[in-house]
């Protein structure tokens, strides 16, 4: 079969040769798996942001829908023996308007549905300046590109995580942007978030593009890192494997305790 091959990896010519031969539909009969807990819960350092996500995976001929547990019992706790409920504010949807948190504590995430109890720890790691926005127009391969970029000066220190969300006229791209500082360790940093060439999404003249830096915890990183290896296939394992998680019970998915920042700009 000839598959497409994306501008930015025709590095050498491809040659598809097509043969006649007899076809066979073949069916594959796909089990539905014991379905698993899927938790994904938030405290960042602005009001309004807790949240906690209680689902449930689904099949393979099923849609993608969210579809939430409901009645789960979920708390969070600091390491100073604060705690606090959170309230169901939609099916599977459990928030707080007011709670934030400070950096350099450790909150716990407690979820408990029906006779299984889920737990997730996670540290406020220190908020790193995010210095700059801007866009510009970059070639690859000769095909010209809309992308932004974020500067920010890394402290010194290894053990920094980053993760970067796009929001293009107010849509929050898919795309995974991460980044350590294993090579950058001290240096002023950029990061730019780059848009597939094929992407019909692209950023265009005249739209509005909001980027938020988030600083994450390394066990956070680990669980988008290990994410975006099994969506892009990058990853060396035989077959797919969920991402890395820091909840313990048995549940999938994950919870993040960080800062987020945000700049905005009008592509000229």
């Amino acid at each position: 079969m000839c598959k497409y091959i994306p501008a930015l990896f025709r590095i050498f010519p491809v040659t598809c040769f097509l043969f006649i031969s007899c076809e066979k539909v073949i069916d594959v009969a796909l089990k539905d798996s014991e379905k698993q807990y899927v938790i994904e819960g938030i405290i960042t350092d602005r009001a309004g942001d807790c949240t906690v996500r209680v689902s449930k995976t689904k099949d393979f001929s099923d849609n993608n829908d969210f579809e939430g547990v409901a009645n789960a019992s979920v708390a969070i706790l600091d390491n100073e023996g604060n705690s606090i409920s959170l309230t169901e504010t939609a099916t599977g949807i459990y928030q707080s308007g007011y709670y934030t948190a400070l950096t350099g504590k450790t909150y716990t995430l407690q979820v408990q549905v029906n006779d299984r109890v889920f737990t997730g720890s996670c540290t406020m790691p220190v908020k790193v300046n995010m210095d700059s926005l801007y866009i510009q127009n970059e070639f690859f391969f000769g095909e010209k590109l809309t992308l932004a970029n974020v500067q920010y000066a890394d402290p010194v220190g290894k053990g920094n995580y980053y993760r970067f969300i796009q929001y293009v006229n107010g849509v929050k791209e898919k795309s995974i942007f991460i980044r350590d500082d294993d090579y950058s360790d001290g240096k002023i940093s950029t990061v730019t978030l780059f848009t597939p060439p094929d992407d019909e999404k692209g950023i265009k003249t005249g739209d509005t593009i909001k980027v938020e830096m988030l600083c994450i915890a390394p066990e956070i990183f680990r669980y988008w890192y290990s994410l975006g290896q099994g969506a892009t296939g990058s990853s060396n394992s035989a077959s797919p494997a969920n991402p890395v998680t820091n909840i313990k019970g048995g549940a999938l998915g994950y919870f993040s305790v960080h800062n987020v920042q945000s700049k905005t700009g009008v592509v000229q």
